[in-house]
This record gives C-alpha cells, structure tokens and sequence, in this order.
C-alpha cells in the first residue's frame, strides 16, 4: 500500500508539472438528471483537488438551477447541442456565442466527461483549453497523454466518472462512505411546496409511497399494468400511493391509475424538480423504472426498488443494493440501444409483477416510519 501511495504520489507530480496553474476548469457533461447526479463524487472529487479553482459546468439548460445549488461547481453554460449527440435538438443560432463564451472562460484544464470521446474529444478540442482530460476508446489517442483514461466498461457510471478525476491523484482523499455519495441539495421551501401537495391531498403527516412509472425512453419502461398491480398492493397494506411524473408523461399515469382502480394521489406535472426531490425524501418507499429519480432516492437515502428494462445494471444500479434493490432480467439484447424496443419488449416482461410486490413488501417492512 505504502508503494502504491508513493507511485501515486510521484504521478500526481508529473501531473501537476504537466499543468501548471489552474484556475479555470470546465467539466463537459450535457446529459440528463441521472447521468449528472452519477457524476456529482467526480465534481466534488475535483474540488478538492483544486479547492482555489472556479468550475464551470457546460451541460444542458436544465441544470442551470441544478449548479445553483451544488458546492462543487461555480458557473453555468449552456451547450447548444449537436447532431452527433441525442440528448436536445441542436440550436445552431445559439453556436457562435456559445463558441465566444466558452473561449471567453479561458480554461486551464477541460474535462470531458461526456461518455467514450469517440465524438466529443474532437468537439471539446476547438474550446480552447489549456488542458484538456478526457476518456477516449481504445486505440484512439486522447487529446493529451498523461490526462486520458481510457473508456472503462466495467464498474458504476459514479466509478467510471471518479477514474478521469484520479488522474489528478489524491485517491484517498475520499472517504469510503463518500465516494460514492450523490448530492441532491433540498431547501426548505422544496420541502414546503411538498407538503402543501400532500396536505391537499389529505396526507399531511402520513406515511406514503411513491410511484414513477415514467422513463425518457418506451424501451426503459415496465408496464403501465404492471406497475397498477403494485399500486393495488401497497394499497391493500394500508399505505396511500402518490403518483408522480412530468407533464408528459399525464397519460401514462392516468392509464396507471385508472388500472389499479383503487384510490391514489395523481401529482404528474404539479411538482418542480426539486419538489418531487422533497416528496421522495419523505416517502416510505419509491417504486420507478431505472431512471433518474432513482439516483434522486439514492441521493436522499429513500429505500426504493428499481425495475430496469434494457439498461445496462451493473452500470447505472445504485451503490447500496440493500436500499436500493433492482430487478431485472438478463437478455441478449442488453444493454440496449433502441428508444423503442424493437423485440417484443423481453427484458420487461420477464420481471413479473409478483416477484416486484414480494420485494416491496420487504422493503416497506425494513424501512421505519418517520415520526410525524
């Protein structure tokens, strides 16, 4: 171990030799609410490796409110998307102030932690960075030497996103219990608007679950009529059942709903972001699909049980398997890479609802009711 701190330790010098100065560092990661909340060990990582730095994140309009409230990040740009990358429609108008802006910032370092660098490392190398830290594929040369890590394929997305921050040395710097922790910074008036939804709804101060039957992709969703025989269950315990949602996803819900033919609480589209953050947090259990507010449980310590259809789970499964269980179900076409399934939806159907109901029911029955 003392070998291996010391071989770190004179890594972490070149690197440092390497670098020179650094003031200015921006982190590229444009990607969604999961996708980011899995990179929040890295962010705080390389905060404290540059405590003296100012971190701009460039990423989705999204998250402009989502840096507002995190300690490891500083400043806020808008990637105007490219065609290249699925994740917004491209804003070509919004290019040219973007490209001054970015150059603007004058970077030392840029990390780009926005997957493989198959595409992005030769998009982030016209920003005019110093410096610039990236994953790239095998056999591929990453923009600079002693700053690339090659793509991983094994391991969490949190693990993944720590290895290009390890670069920079300080693998201790950590704690255990922290280095995978995600960070999902609530205020009290998150928590007010919660409560004034759930007292409206005549469940001010009882226990509940939570139900999150919507993904961004059809091919990440378990069936409407599956997550209704859920609801009919938890029901049947005696826990009230809030549904939740975006506004898109209304119908779906309503179709959840209308299946499970018992009494719930339809909140799709009446919360923000950061109050459907407050109603997880007070929830006895989330149920969802692997998506993002998975990791918004995982963040808040909400016991949850997660059924992941065409994900890759060894990937995007939270870190505490006890917490937060999932259920899934092997098939050769996973992980997969279709927003709709094209064989008959296997990997969904093959988690029964039964097996789903059996390890809620284990979960409500480990988790203790908060004091009201």
């Amino acid at each position: 171990m003392a070998f291996m701190r010391e071989a770190v330790a004179v890594q972490t010098m070149a690197v440092d030799g390497h670098l020179g100065p650094v003031r200015r560092i921006g982190v590229f990661r444009a990607l969604v609410l999961g996708d980011l909340l899995c990179a929040t060990p890295a962010l705080y990582r390389l905060r404290q490796r540059f405590p003296g730095a100012r971190i701009t994140l460039i990423g989705l309009p999204w998250a402009r409110d989502w840096v507002r409230r995190q300690a490891c990040v500083d400043d806020f740009l808008a990637f105007p998307g490219h065609p290249g990358l699925p994740e917004r429609e491209v804003d070509e108008a919004a290019w040219p102030g973007f490209l001054a802006e970015v150059h603007a910032l004058r970077l030392d370092l840029l990390l780009q932690l926005h997957g493989s660098g198959s595409l992005t490392n030769s998009l982030v190398a016209g920003w005019g960075a110093r410096h610039v830290a990236a994953f790239h594929e095998p056999g591929a040369p990453p923009p600079e030497a002693r700053l690339g890590v090659p793509w991983p394929t094994r391991g969490t997305e949190v693990e993944r996103m720590l290895r290009l921050v390890d670069v920079f040395g300080l693998p201790e710097a950590m704690h255990a219990d922290t280095r995978h922790a995600l960070a999902f910074p609530l205020a009290p008036e998150d928590r007010e608007q919660a409560g004034g939804l759930l007292a409206r709804a005549g469940l001010a101060g009882r226990p509940y679950v939570c139900v999150h039957a919507g993904a961004q992709l059809p091919s990440r969703r378990w069936p409407v009529e599956r997550f209704a025989e859920v609801v009919r269950a938890v029901v049947a315990r005696g826990l009230p059942v809030v549904l939740t949602g975006v506004p898109g996803e209304a119908e779906l819900l309503a179709r959840v709903q209308a299946l499970a033919g018992v009494p719930c609480v339809n909140l799709c589209g009446h919360t923000t972001l950061w109050s459907l953050g407050a109603l997880i947090e007070g929830a006895r259990l989330l149920l969802c699909n692997d998506t993002g507010v998975s990791h918004v449980a995982a963040a808040l310590g909400t016991p949850s049980v997660v059924v992941s259809s065409g994900a890759d789970v060894a990937r995007w499964a939270p870190h505490d398997a006890v917490t937060h269980p999932v259920l899934w179900s092997d098939q050769p076409c996973r992980p997969c890479a279709y927003a709709v399934c094209p064989h008959g939806h296997a990997c969904a159907l093959a988690v029964q609802s039964a097996a789903v109901i059996e390890r809620v029911h284990a979960q409500l029955a480990r988790a203790p009711i908060a004091a009201v």
